[in-house]
């Protein structure tokens, strides 16, 4: 499957979705490793099947295999911590914020790719998973790197879009 096929498998209700998906294609405040990693990152991170295939073959056509799996992996571990730290962060006893998390992280500080984007790939997963405390340490962490708020608002309307496209594909199936 294609990206213009799930573009076009689109119902008419989710039109801006899929002129969304269209204009994300053409951004141009992140490069194709960037927006493309985002994308992939993103679709993995919701998991839809067709979604999920139709990205990556665009993805594997723009990426290298080091940014393929390292925009996975950003998915992989994000999928982890988001559920534990926003458990820490939310729950009212603060006692396990102070707690170490002992959860492997590696991935983290040898991503195989430059650092920036991971941690913009990881942004992205934890918009769509919702960990307010990881996407204030990951927005930091861009920041440090020099990516610009408009390349992070980027990173996340496609992560908004990725998500939204996958919940109709899941509906309509």
């Amino acid at each position: 499957m294609s990206f213009d096929d799930l573009k076009n498998q689109l119902p008419e209700y989710a039109k801006d979705l899929k002129l969304n998906l269209s204009s994300l294609a053409r951004e141009t405040e992140l490069d194709d490793q960037k927006k493309w990693g985002t994308f992939l990152a993103s679709a993995h991170a919701v998991g839809e099947p067709t979604t999920l295939a139709a990205i990556k073959a665009q993805a594997e056509a723009v990426l290298s295999p080091e940014a393929l799996k390292a925009a996975q992996a950003a998915s992989a571990i994000m999928g982890m911590n988001n559920v534990y730290y926003r458990f820490a962060h939310l729950v009212t006893n603060k006692e396990y914020s102070t707690l170490p998390a002992k959860l492997r992280m590696n991935v983290i500080g040898a991503p195989g790719v430059e650092k920036a984007d991971f941690e913009l790939w990881s942004m992205a997963v934890s918009a769509i998973n919702g960990c307010g405390m990881c996407m204030d340490a990951h927005e930091a962490e861009l920041r440090k790197h020099g990516v610009t708020a408009t390349q992070v608002q980027a990173a996340v309307r496609i992560g908004a879009v990725v998500n939204a496209v996958a919940a109709v594909m899941r509906a309509e199936a």
